[in-house]
C-alpha cells in the first residue's frame, strides 16, 4: 500500500522557528552594538542606553535579553553549541580528549568568524573587574551544564564533589588561560593556551627545569 504524501513537506527539525531565528538575531544586533560603542568609547561610557539605540531596540528589550551589561561580552552563540558538540563525540572517546577537541574547535572557529570580538572579550575580562566578577558568578551555572555532559560519559553523580571540582577547575583554568593571552598581547597562540590549560587539568603541574650549569669562566 502506498503511503499518502503531505502536501506540506515536514519542516527541518535542526532549523530553528521563526520566532527563535528573531530572537537570535535581536540578540546578534545588540551585541554587535555593544561590542562597536566599547571600541568606540571604552566600556564604562557604554550605556545600556547607548547600546539599545545603536542596535535599534528599546533599553528594555536589551535587559530582556541581557540582565546586565557584562552578559553582552561574555555570552555568544557559541554557548550552546559546545554542549551538544561533547555529547556528539564518539561514546568511547576518553572524556579528556572529547573535551579537548571540542575546545580547540571552538577557539578555532572564533578566531576564524569573530577575531576582533575575542580579543576585545579578553581584554575586558583582564581590566574590567565587574566583567571578571561576572565571570565568576556564571562558573557555577556553567559548571552545572558541563557536569551534566561529564555525568552522562561517565556514570559519575554530576552533584558529586569529584566532578564539580573538575568542571570548576576547568572553567576557571580557562578564564585564565584568557587572561594571560590579554596580558601578554594576543601573541600567544590561543589554541596552544587552551591546549596547555588542559595539560594542567589532565595532569597536574610540569616538572620544573633543572638548573641551568653555573658559569664557571675566570
Amino acid at each position: 500500500m502506498k503511503a499518502t504524501r503531505s502536501p506540506h513537506p515536514p519542516a527541518d527539525p535542526a532549523r530553528p522557528g521563526l520566532r527563535e531565528r528573531k530572537k537570535t538575531k535581536t540578540r546578534e544586533a545588540i551585541r554587535e552594538a555593544a561590542f562597536a560603542l566599547i571600541g568606540e568609547r571604552g566600556y564604562d561610557a557604554t550605556t545600556i542606553e547607548r547600546i539599545a539605540e545603536r542596535a535599534e531596540v528599546s533599553p528594555s528589550t536589551v535587559c530582556r535579553y541581557f540582565p546586565a551589561k557584562e552578559d553582552i561580552v561574555l555570552t555568544d552563540e557559541y554557548d550552546r553549541p559546545l554542549r551538544s558538540a561533547l555529547a556528539e563525540r564518539p561514546a568511547d572517546e576518553p572524556w579528556p580528549a572529547s573535551v579537548r577537541y571540542v575546545l580547540r574547535r571552538a577557539v578555532g572557529r572564533a578566531m576564524a568568524e569573530q577575531p576582533e570580538t575575542t580579543l576585545l572579550r579578553a581584554r575586558l575580562l583582564r581590566e574590567v573587574p565587574a566583567v571578571r566578577s561576572r565571570m565568576l558568578e556564571s562558573v557555577s551555572a556553567t559548571g552545572r551544564l558541563l557536569a551534566e555532559a561529564i555525568a552522562a560519559r561517565t556514570g559519575l553523580d554530576p552533584d558529586g564533589l569529584e566532578v564539580r571540582v573538575c568542571t570548576t577547575s576547568l572553567l576557571c583554568g580557562l578564564l585564565e588561560a584568557a587572561t594571560y593571552w590579554a596580558e601578554h598581547g594576543h601573541t600567544d597562540d590561543l589554541a596552544r593556551l587552551v591546549d596547555r590549560t588542559l595539560d594542567v587539568c589532565e595532569h597536574g603541574l610540569p616538572a620544573p627545569e633543572p638548573p641551568r650549569p653555573a658559569d664557571r669562566t675566570p
